[in-house]
């Protein structure tokens, strides 16, 4: 399976490709920053990543596209560029008819490094090593975009859906299967009223 994974940002967008082969063996098959400049205007920044995320698509023609879910930040500018290219990557990949799945930060940090809070370099370094690379992945967007790719691949089954099939699993899928059901949209919210 093909996976491709993004790293939404307007200003640096990471993709990165991976194939999980059998035994969730990881080879690592390309990875990529599409940037745009901030002194450009935000509707040409957007084509420019659409045009660069539809390119890898039809490049790669990956079987699912991983997305780093988005989350409220302090900086609402950032936080908005950022939603709008996981958009632009989500609506590429439904023209091509690819799935899609999100995966929160915590999620790609728990999956790569075994810890949820992991540093920006221990996400660089695990996927490095989890890739059998000989360089660290640089910039850190590239990374992450591995990372995301990474996360998907290695996701515990039925780590999601919780259930008889959690008994079974370790502690650290269970770890990610509890920020899994935290990181769910509306969370906490009644919907009988």
């Amino acid at each position: 399976m093909i996976i491709l994974g993004v790293d939404p940002g307007l200003t640096r967008c990471g993709v990165g490709v991976i194939e999980a082969g059998r035994s969730r063996r990881l080879s690592f098959m390309h990875v990529d920053v599409i940037r745009t400049q901030p002194n450009t205007p935000q509707d040409a920044r957007l084509l420019t990543i659409f045009n660069g995320l539809c390119a890898k698509l039809d490049e790669f023609a990956p079987d699912i596209v991983s997305i780093e879910r988005v989350f409220a930040q302090e900086n609402r500018n950032t936080v908005l560029g950022t939603a709008q290219a996981a958009g632009l990557a989500m609506v590429a990949a439904a023209q091509r008819g690819i799935p899609v799945a999100l995966h929160t930060p915590t999620e790609a940090k728990l999956a790569v490094t075994g810890n949820g809070q992991a540093s920006k370099i221990q996400v660089q370094t695990m996927v490095t090593k989890i890739l059998g690379l000989n360089t660290i992945v640089n910039p850190p967007d590239a990374a992450d975009a591995l990372g995301i790719a990474i996360c998907h691949a290695l996701r515990p089954a039925g780590a999601i859906e919780g259930g008889e099939r959690e008994q079974h699993l370790t502690t650290a899928q269970k770890q990610w299967a509890d920020a899994q059901r935290k990181a769910r949209p509306g969370r906490g919210v009644r919907r009988d009223m």
